[in-house]
This record gives C-alpha cells, sequence and structure tokens, in this order.
C-alpha cells in the first residue's frame, strides 16, 4: 500500500507508506520459527495444521516471517499445537495457567474450597496444553471428592486421564483417586481393576514403593468386594515388605490395610493391634487428615469389640485433626461413630447434642455415604430406645443405599430393620426386610449377615 504524487507534467511518484511496528510480537522472523518448530514437533503439515481464514499458503508466509499474524490467530494456532499464544509471540514459556494452577494446588492445600474452585475452573478454561487441562480437571476433581460428589469426581478423573494421554501407572495420584472415588461410590469392579493394573506395572518395574502403595489399595477395594481370600494374599505380601520400610507411610498404610480386610470378616479382635499400629506409624507423620481418619479406624474397632469409653477416648483426641481437615461426609462419618459410643455410655444428653450435627454435615453428600452415616445414628436411636426414630433412621438408610450398586451396607440395614420390626411385633414386616437381606446378600460374595 502506498501514496502517488502527481506532478504537472503528468507523471507520478509513488512512495510506500511504512508499515506501523508490531506489539505483539518480538520480531516476525522469530515468530515464524517458533511457528514452524512447534508444527514440526506436534508432527503436523502445513496442510493440517491450517483451517478456514488461515490457508496452508499463509502459515508459510508467516513461518518465512513475511506476515504478522493476530494475536487471535496466534491462540488458535496455539490451542492446535498445544502451546500458547505468548510462547508463538515472544517466546516467553510463562502461561497464566501455570500460575492459576499453582495458586489453586495452595489453596486446597490450605482448605480455602472455594477459592481453590474458582481458580482451577479458570485454568480449565485457559487451558492451552493438554497437560494443562489435565492438570485443571484432577483439580476439580479433588474438590468434588472433598465434598463428597463422588460422580462429579470420577467424570472429572476420567476426563483428566483422557487429557494427560497418559497411562494410569504414569499418574499415580490420579489413578489412586479415581479407584477410591469409584470404591467409595459403590462401583467396586472398576476399582479393583484400576489398582490391579497399577500393582502389576509397578511391580515389573521393580518399584517396590509405588507396587506397595497399590498393594494396600487393592486390599482395600478386594476387601470391599467380599473377595477376602484375595486381599489376605495381597496384603500378607504387603506386610512382609512394609514392616521392613522405614517411611511411616508405608507402614500405616499395610498396617491399615490387614486390619480393614480383618475387620470386614468380623475379626476385630484380630484387627485391633493392627489398627492401633497404623495410628502410631501415622503419629510420627504431619498428616493432620490421615491420622484423624486412623484415630476412626481404632475408635470403631474398638466399638466393635465392645469398648465403649476406649472408642471414646480415640474419637475424642482425633476429631479436632478431622475439624480441620476432612471432609462434610468424612467429619459426619466420625461424629456419627463418636455419637454411638456416647450412647452406649449413657451419656444421652451429649449423643443427642453431637448426632443433631451429624445431619447437618450431610448436606448433598453422596447417597452411599449418606447411608452409612444414617445406618450408624439408626443405631444410636436404638440405644437411646427410641424405636420409632430408629424405624425411620434405618428407612432413610435404605432409601440412599438402594440407590447405589448391592452393597454390604445395605444388607446390613435390611437386617437391622428385620430385627427391630421382630421386636415390635411386626413379624410380616421382618420376614420382608429379611427376604430383601437374602436377595441382595445373595449377590455379594459370602459374608456373614450383621444382625
Amino acid at each position: 500500500m502506498g501514496s502517488a504524487r502527481v506532478y504537472n507534467d503528468g507523471t507520478k511518484e509513488t512512495r510506500a507508506i511504512p508499515r506501523q511496528k508490531s506489539t505483539h510480537v518480538d520480531n516476525p522472523k522469530a515468530v515464524g520459527t517458533r511457528l514452524r518448530d512447534a508444527r514440526e514437533a506436534a508432527g503436523l503439515s502445513q496442510r493440517q495444521l491450517s483451517f478456514q481464514g488461515c490457508s496452508p499458503a499463509y502459515i508459510s508466509r508467516i513461518e518465512a516471517g513475511d506476515r504478522i499474524p493476530s494475536l487471535q490467530l496466534l491462540r488458535e494456532l496455539g490451542r492446535r499445537l498445544g502451546v500458547s499464544e505468548d510462547y508463538l509471540a515472544t517466546g516467553s514459556d510463562t502461561r497464566p495457567q501455570s500460575f492459576l494452577l499453582l495458586e489453586a494446588e495452595l489453596a486446597l492445600r490450605f482448605d480455602d474450597l472455594a477459592r481453590a474452585d474458582e481458580l482451577y475452573r479458570d485454568a480449565l478454561a485457559q487451558a492451552v496444553r493438554p497437560a494443562e487441562r489435565a492438570d485443571a480437571e484432577e483439580g476439580l476433581g479433588q474438590l468434588a471428592f472433598r465434598n463428597g460428589e463422588l460422580r462429579d469426581a470420577i467424570g472429572y478423573f476420567e476426563r483428566a486421564l483422557v487429557a494427560s494421554g497418559a497411562e494410569e501407572w504414569e499418574r499415580p495420584a490420579l489413578a489412586e483417586s479415581l479407584g477410591r472415588a469409584y470404591m467409595f461410590a459403590g462401583e467396586i469392579d472398576p476399582s479393583v481393576a484400576i489398582f490391579e493394573r497399577c500393582l502389576v506395572e509397578f511391580e515389573g518395574r521393580g518399584d517396590r514403593i509405588a507396587a506397595l502403595r497399590f498393594a494396600c489399595l487393592l486390599c482395600y477395594a478386594l476387601s470391599e468386594a467380599g473377595q477376602f481370600a484375595r486381599a489376605e494374599e495381597v496384603v500378607a505380601s504387603a506386610l512382609a515388605e512394609g514392616r521392613e520400610s522405614f517411611d511411616p507411610y508405608m507402614r500405616a498404610r499395610v498396617y491399615w490395610a490387614r486390619a480393614k480386610v480383618l475387620a470386614d470378616q468380623g475379626d476385630v479382635e484380630g484387627a485391633s493391634p493392627y489398627a492401633h499400629q497404623a495410628l502410631a506409624a501415622l503419629k510420627l507423620t504431619e498428616d493432620l487428615h490421615y491420622t484423624g481418619i486412623a484415630h476412626q479406624l481404632v475408635g470403631r474397632i474398638e466399638l466393635e469389640r465392645g469398648h465403649a469409653a476406649e472408642a471414646l477416648d480415640y474419637l475424642t483426641q482425633g476429631w479436632p485433626l478431622l475439624e480441620r481437615s476432612g471432609s462434610p461426609i468424612e467429619q459426619a462419618l466420625f461424629r456419627a461413630e463418636e455419637t454411638l459410643a456416647l450412647a452406649r455410655l449413657g451419656r444421652t444428653d451429649e449423643a443427642a447434642e453431637v448426632g443433631a450435627k451429624v445431619t447437618e454435615l450431610l448436606g448433598d453428600a453422596d447417597p452411599g455415604e449418606a447411608g452409612r452415616v444414617y445406618l450408624i445414628l439408626a443405631e444410636v436411636s436404638r440405644e437411646l430406645g427410641d424405636e420409632v426414630e430408629a424405624e425411620a433412621r434405618y428407612l432413610l438408610s435404605v432409601e440412599r443405599l438402594e440407590r447405589q450398586p448391592p452393597a454390604r451396607d445395605l444388607v446390613d440395614a435390611y437386617a437391622k430393620l428385620a430385627d427391630l420390626m421382630e421386636a415390635k411385633g411386626r413379624s410380616e414386616d421382618a420376614y420382608a426386610y429379611m427376604k430383601k437381606a437374602i436377595g441382595v446378600q445373595q449377590q455379594l460374595p459370602v459374608r456373614a449377615l450383621k444382625v
């Protein structure tokens, strides 16, 4: 483009108007070089990278340094190549998403969940590279998991895994979270499959620490599935490895796994020393959350052993830890156990006071987790002699547990309702509930009913 000056003799002098220097790129030649390098690294030809409004010929001119693309065009090219517009424009590798993700992770660690949610959503909206998208989805999954929104958590974790392009074992923290979310949602088969695949991979690679981690997770899932023979086999191997470890986390994991497998089979006497060892190991760490959960594990086992005073002692010690770090559903389960201990000790006023706080914590919790809480609260009502309230809470438990895949908690809820109906002289209702309990039980691996 230029201007023309016309002289009296009719001749013209054309002069070029100098282009205004671009302010959004550092150097057209450098932009072209970075674009070509990114395109070749992505394995794309100029034709494959082209799209409506950006022809292969135009891309060729950009790469030659003959054209300066707009920021909008750089943004789209960057999105297709997995790099940022800033990188293409100036070579800067400083991406806003990186800072957002770092801030979001810090907010999550300091339990500022609302801020973490906002930051992770901003990071997802601005994500350019697949890895950034995966990290943002994983962060949102962790938030959903913390809030007891297990279905949402599973969706985020699955999308994060796809976006990352990685195998499960290549992102072990994500694999653990995904497997645990499936397990807590009552979908045990995918949980077992994830942990099994990771265990096999890490054993094959000779990574003892990672293999031990997934062996313990596999034990939890197998125990939930009622596959006790396989769980015993895995935990025996894990114990042999874990006893030699100086890492308190590893020792806690294997002791916890052993305690769970035994407790789930009804052997609370055998489970007790392992639960205490798990708690002792965690006390050597600074992990408030899992130390609080370990107090709950010991408290629950002591309750099963008939030691309500000892159970309450551990629960009282553990509550301040979980109050600071636990999700609402974790806190609800913890306080429900505390309520049951108080009821069994005859401290009815305190039991009623703590029990009232439990339902406030439930909110929109996952049905399976809420069902477990109502099952414990129903036992509290029976301990306090309020059969009307006990029946209502058992029914609330059943209503929520029936939304999940068949599980042992639903068997227990039906069986305990049957026992309550029998005690109230309602034999037909007792028979109907026991029939339902047996029907669900037949869909599960063999295990004695808790009546």
